[in-house]
């Protein structure tokens, strides 16, 4: 189905278009974190910085993603892809300014602006899905797009974080590559079919809570709808804990450097690509809830690995990536992870079908945006709820089997809210239990 969905026009470009997006918005994320981290370290505010960087760029789903859903039903989405594009050209061109002007704050500022135009994208990107494709492509083409993303976060986050610092020449190609990066997703737009609009009559209200409000109360008038939406948006709760740690596990826990880092996000996003492959085959591509159950369940087992099978402890030198993968009693936190996101990948996929298969035509746009701000919103909830564990005195292993303790109580509460889950979830364990 992979191999089809990639020869096909209707998909084919919105891919590409996506895909080249994600990467560019993280070289230049990563870029921007490198250079905080060596300009500002001498006035020691690097770390504030880095968090204020981050924060400005979930800051802009929770002001813009309601707008950017109603835009999206109101209007053809092929076009307004292409004007995002165009908006991300123009932003790129402000960041390559930034880079050579070499002004921290003006990074910051781009770095708003392309959260902003990443708002704007999210309800377009998932919205003309349903559009093009019929319901037995849209769990393929969900794995393909979800599998991509976190492989271009991945890449861009590498390419950007080395490219950066390379002598001489490293601010001008990456100011370069952003703004080849921008072009070629403009260009790739270009070839996406017209998604006449959903909802042309539609009147804009530019008050961001009051419409995000009413589209969450039309999708709680479905409650496996809405019982789907929350499901997405604990997944980006365990993923932003997850991402956001690795750094100091690999630190404090492996005794790793930066390499060993990369080795966790490269698990991580092996994991996520495969359990999006995984779940399309185990549903035959049918649209269904019923793996999201076993997914939050083998989410939750894996997050306890840490913990269970502590890694050794390093000797006290920074350890290369192949010290740390030869280590036999290493391998089973490697493999935890690589689980979780393996079965993170089979959660959540069926959890994005099916709110694209179930949303309201004509309000399909606004739903999505409202799951954006929702996710967003969880991301927030995960970095306050490390904090306050931290403070709590957990380590960091510790917060992951907490994660993973509540993961296993979100699975039950998801499974009980939803009769479509439960009977899914019957029906699927049913047919394994069938003789062939």
């Amino acid at each position: 189905m992979s191999r089809y969905l990639l020869g096909q026009r209707r998909f084919l470009p919105l891919f590409l278009t996506q895909f080249l997006g994600a990467f560019n918005d993280n070289v230049f994320k990563n870029a921007l974190v490198i250079l905080i981290t060596y300009q500002a370290a001498a006035c020691a505010d690097s770390p504030l910085l880095v968090t204020v960087a981050a924060g400005l760029f979930i800051v802009p789903f929770f002001l813009f993603s309601a707008s950017a859903g109603q835009f999206a039903d109101k209007l053809d989405k092929a076009r307004m892809i292409r004007f995002t594009k165009l908006c991300e050209i123009a932003i790129m061109t402000l960041g390559a300014i930034a880079l050579f002007a070499g002004s921290v704050y003006a990074l910051i500022g781009v770095l708003f602006l392309m959260g902003s135009q990443s708002a704007l994208f999210g309800p377009l990107k998932y919205g003309i899905l349903p559009q093009h494709l019929d319901a037995d492509h849209l769990m393929g083409a969900n794995a393909l797009i979800q599998g991509s993303t976190f492989v271009a976060i991945l890449a861009g986050t590498i390419v950007g974080g080395t490219l950066v610092i390379v002598p001489t020449a490293g601010v001008p190609a990456t100011a370069a590559l952003i703004l080849a990066l921008a072009v070629l997703g403009w260009l790739a737009s270009r070839a996406i079919p017209a998604a006449p609009a959903a909802d042309p009559d539609l009147r804009i209200d530019l008050n961001p809570a009051r419409q995000t409000w009413r589209v969450a109360r039309m999708a709680a008038q479905d409650r496996d709808l809405l019982v789907a939406i929350i499901g997405i948006s604990w997944f980006w709760f365990v993923g932003a804990t997850f991402l956001q740690l690795f750094p100091g596990y690999t630190c404090d826990v492996l005794g790793g450097g930066p390499g060993v880092v990369t080795l966790l996000l490269c698990a991580f996003t092996v994991g996520i690509a495969a359990g999006s492959w995984t779940s399309t085959k185990l549903t035959g591509g049918r649209v269904s809830l019923a793996l999201a159950p076993l997914g939050a369940l083998g989410m939750a087992l894996f997050a306890l690995g840490p913990v269970l099978w502590p890694p050794a402890l390093p000797a006290g030198a920074e350890l290369s990536v192949a010290q740390v993968a030869g280590t036999f009693a290493n391998w089973p936190a490697l493999i935890s992870f690589l689980g979780l996101s393996l079965f993170g990948g089979i959660y959540v996929v069926p959890l994005f079908a099916y709110v694209q298969a179930n949303s309201p035509p004509e309000a399909r746009a606004r739903i999505i945006a409202a799951t954006n701000v929702l996710n967003a919103l969880f991301m927030v909830l995960s970095a306050v709820l490390t904090i306050a564990l931290v403070a709590a005195g957990f380590d960091v292993s510790g917060v992951f089997a907490a994660v993973g303790v509540l993961t296993a109580l979100m699975g039950i509460i998801l499974l009980a809210a939803s009769p479509a889950m439960r009977q899914a979830f019957s029906d699927f364990l049913h047919r394994r239990k069938a003789p062939a």
